[in-house]
């Protein structure tokens, strides 16, 4: 049998290359391992000096001899100006380049970066494919050599290209069905495999959202609270003076009857005895006009102006001694005593009336929340309240909605809120005063609202819409 023409040996090696690419294309397992393979494997099908990989949504992404190229180095920076040149403005697919066709901002550099004859080749798919999942972004290969391309290497090249950027489509359509495809699976080598017919992931996933948004959670906010007396006996000054002592600490338990504070004494005291001086006085003078009285009958008629005098000096002492009585002052109940520092009062002038102190019972406490503007949500009357206190927070106190204010009031720091009260659902050993963070459940809403709700406030009021 005769030997086989040199040239039908020439294509039989060549096709078996081709086939052989084409396999590798196929198997590999990431785009940086075909991207690998096209700038250094396509030379067994034609010579070439260097190759570069360039990808419209990320530069250049592989060269010739590299394992990683470096985009910040002047050959990947002039590579990249010139792909996305003739990415604008090339008109086909295939493009043969020389220093003289190249475009003038970048024929200065040619010399120093390529040899005489390079090939630039367009992977971007057909226009007219109608399946949006076979559009791949733009990408480009390029090819320089000292000789010029024959149009057998080209049309070689656009064969190999064309299987490679299939193989690259394939590539990652699998790896989104990884992520995102629940009704696939992914074996090694091999395209996604549907389980069903009738199963489609992204309507499956979307009915997961819609049904997740639309599942009702229990409308909640977030208020500053902290435990108060429910009804705490208010102690008021009882006279216009200075306060002289404490007679108790700050949160200590009272009995009724025991002395709180008193106030200074010394001027009621010299006032008291002053009184009792004058009324002394005054009886003595009564006295006497009475004895002369019962020669002169003249005199008679100043002892009722007498009797008034002492009628006007006995009420006065009667009142300074009352007031000598109240200027210590004394529990109205049992319970605990709420007040400030006591060196704060010590001195003090204070008007009668004024608030000094409250004495709470111990088993009367309540949640007292201040409800910002923003967060006044509905609250139906026995709405549940927690109480989560900065000191123990693990332990959350809970209570049922007594009452919220119809009407916001401005708080020490400037803002206004809506006062809450909550009655305790069971006795707590917490003491008043204690602060935390109260939440405040409404009735049931779908969770995207509860999501959203704050959003679309803040949008609504920004746009007015």
């Amino acid at each position: 049998m005769s030997a086989a023409p040199p040239v039908v040996g020439e294509l039989t090696r060549t096709l078996a290359t081709l086939l052989d690419l084409e396999r590798r294309a196929r198997d590999a397992a990431s785009e940086a391992e075909l991207g690998f393979l096209l700038v250094n494997e396509t030379v067994q099908l034609l010579g070439y000096r260097q190759a570069a990989l360039w990808f419209d949504d990320g530069g250049v992404r592989a060269l010739s001899g590299l394992v990683q190229p470096e985009l910040n180095a002047p050959y990947a920076q002039w590579l990249s100006g010139l792909f996305k040149t003739l990415a604008r403005s090339a008109a086909e697919p295939v493009q043969v380049l020389t220093a003289e066709t190249a475009p003038p901002d970048l024929a200065g550099a040619w010399a120093q970066w390529w040899p005489a004859h390079a090939v630039w080749i367009a992977m971007a798919p057909d226009s007219r494919e109608q399946n949006p999942r076979n559009r791949r972004v733009p990408a480009a290969l390029v090819l320089a050599r000292e000789q010029a391309f024959e149009p057998a290497e080209l049309e070689l090249l656009r064969e190999w290209i064309g299987a490679w950027a299939h193989a690259l489509i394939a590539l990652r359509a699998r790896r989104r069905k990884r992520l995102f495809g629940f009704g696939y699976r992914d074996t090694e080598g091999a395209l996604p495999v549907r389980r069903s017919r009738w199963f489609r992931p992204g309507w499956f996933a979307l009915l997961v959202m819609v049904a997740v948004a639309a599942m009702p959670v229990r409308h909640s906010v977030l208020a500053p609270g902290e435990l108060v007396p429910s009804r705490p006996q208010v102690v008021r000054a009882p006279l216009d003076g200075v306060i002289d002592s404490f007679l108790v600490e700050p949160n200590q338990e009272v009995k009724k009857g025991q002395p709180l504070f008193r106030f200074d004494e010394a001027l009621i005291q010299s006032r008291l005895e002053v009184a009792q001086q004058a009324l002394a006085t005054a009886s003595a003078e009564y006295r006497q006009t009475m004895q002369q009285a019962v020669t002169d009958q003249r005199v008679r008629v100043q002892l009722s102006a007498l009797a008034g005098r002492i009628e006007e000096r006995r009420t006065e002492v009667a009142y300074l001694t009352d007031q000598l009585t109240r200027a210590r002052v004394l529990a109205p109940q049992d319970g605990i005593a709420l007040f400030d520092d006591p060196l704060e009062w010590i001195g003090k002038p204070v008007t009668i009336g004024e608030r000094i102190l409250r004495v709470a019972a111990a088993n009367e406490v309540e949640i007292e929340a201040w409800l910002p503007i923003a967060d006044a949500i509905p609250l139906p009357a026995g709405a549940p309240v927690q109480l989560f206190l900065n000191a123990q927070p693990l332990q959350p106190v809970s209570a049922t909605l007594r009452f919220m204010a119809h009407e916001a009031v401005q708080r020490a720091d400037g803002s206004f809120a809506y006062r809450v009260r909550a009655t305790l659902d069971h006795e707590t050993e917490h003491r008043v005063g204690l602060k935390g963070t109260a939440r405040l459940q409404g009735d049931p809403v779908p969770l995207a609202y509860w999501i959203l709700r704050r959003p679309i406030a803040s949008l609504r009021t920004t746009i007015g819409f």
